[in-house]
């Protein structure tokens, strides 16, 4: 393939752009503390960060793939962060306890899975189908606040920093899926480029201030 000598450089690239992308879940956690607490603001994109990333490394172990490797060690460390920030700030700990339970067993469970239950020759394949579904999952994840959005006519309860960071690395893993031939990859990140583009349309629709605190 004519974009095979770009590998290297596209995975580096995609790299350093997603660790960097994790950071913009920073400016959610400076709303939250500017607010004094969680609010609207759903632990999801945290722990659905947590969760999704120990699958990747556990992925990428399979594919053998040191690029994913480092992004996903450090996706988890940097979400756990922003977990442990959430929790401090949290209106219902008693929820937010419940769902990192949930979120643990959940993914505790794909990964003794994809160990020791799968057949080792279609577990690449099979997790990664899982993966991708997961992926696509967390990425549409903001649209739940929809009806939110078009009742205030706001888009104040989206995540903007960190929607916007996932178009441009979902881009670039898509690049980088098709690239390397991995299918998996490639429809993760092209439906995903397609949901974030969809979520920053919402932006240029509403506003981020609701309509009844612009009349006040």
């Amino acid at each position: 393939m004519v974009l095979d000598e770009y590998k290297d450089l596209v995975g580096a690239v995609a790299s350093v752009t997603t660790i960097l992308q994790f950071f913009s879940g920073v400016f959610v956690c400076l709303d939250i503390k500017k607010k004094g607490n969680s609010g609207s603001d759903s632990v999801l994109p945290f722990l659905g960060g947590c969760v999704i990333g120990a699958l990747n490394l556990k992925y990428s172990f399979l594919l053998a793939d040191s690029a994913m490797t480092v992004v996903s060690a450090v996706g988890v460390l940097i979400n756990l962060g922003y977990l442990a920030f959430y929790y401090a700030y949290s209106n219902c700990k008693g929820e937010v306890n419940k769902a990192i339970t949930q979120g643990v067993i959940f993914a505790l469970s794909l990964l003794f899975y994809a160990q020791f239950w799968e057949d080792p020759e279609l577990v690449e394949d099979r997790f990664g189908a899982i993966l991708t579904v997961l992926m696509l999952l967390l990425l549409a994840s903001p649209l739940l606040s929809l009806g939110e959005v078009i009742r205030t006519q706001s888009t104040a309860s989206l995540p903007f920093p960190i929607i916007l960071a996932s178009t441009v690395v979902t881009f670039e893993w898509l690049l980088y899926g098709i690239i390397i031939d991995n299918i998996f990859i490639q429809i993760q990140n092209g439906v995903g480029l397609a949901l974030c583009a969809l979520q920053l349309s919402l932006f240029a629709i509403y506003p981020r201030t609701p309509v009844d605190k612009k009349k006040d």
